[in-house]
């Protein structure tokens, strides 16, 4: 079992945590219907995804 020969600051403990930021999601506009979506994602609105219609909107919206 690991047990710290010495204490360990508090300064010292925070710092470890100290760069544990969120970032902003990527977006990127949609080709197609020039919505915001998240990168490598297949539209919502359109169901475009490079180019080809990949989710028929209309289908999933009625389920």
């Amino acid at each position: 079992m690991a047990v710290p020969k010495n204490k360990v600051s508090k300064s010292k403990t925070n710092s470890r945590f100290a760069n544990w930021k969120l970032s902003a999601p990527n977006l990127v506009e949609c080709p197609n219907c020039h919505e915001m979506v998240k990168d490598h994602h297949a539209c919502p609105k359109c169901g475009y995804y490079k180019g080809e219609q990949v989710i028929d909107v209309q289908k999933a919206e009625k389920k």
